[in-house]
């Protein structure tokens, strides 16, 4: 199973115990496979470090443990889904370039609403996480 997981979920799991963080234990345990790209890694580590306080030294650490547990790949440049050139749109190019299965998500604004790209189901931590409790 091909899985890109969206900023949000990355940042709650690394920040909060719950739902994302079981979802972001799973995809570094390699119970699915992990895409991910630089634009995603990038906007983590400002959200860590800019929102959550995180000093540089300890987001570098975090991203170095999502590069090895993921694959990056780097989408070219798609045609918009959500207009006026916002930055999800990048997320969406990641789901198509992995070929994905899933888009996990928290974005009930822009990403919850699509449902579906390019054959992946956008859901949300509790959804994917109720489809991995039906596949094993």
């Amino acid at each position: 199973m091909r899985v890109v997981l969206d900023t949000n979920v990355i940042v709650s799991g690394l920040n909060f115990p719950g739902n994302e963080r079981m979802v972001l234990e799973l995809a570094l345990r390699g119970r699915f496979q992990l895409f991910l790209s630089w634009f995603i890694l990038g906007e983590v580590s400002g959200v860590l470090t800019r929102k959550f306080g995180w000093d540089q030294e300890r987001a570098v650490r975090a991203i170095s443990v999502l590069q090895d547990g993921a694959t990056i790949v780097e989408p070219p440049r798609l045609a918009e889904v959500i207009e006026g050139g916002h930055p999800d749109n990048r997320v969406l190019e990641c789901v198509a370039a992995a070929n994905a299965d899933y888009l996990v998500t928290g974005d009930r604004r822009h990403l919850l609403p699509i449902g579906e790209h390019r054959g992946a189901r956008i859901v949300n931590a509790p959804q994917f996480l109720s489809t991995l409790a039906e596949v094993q």
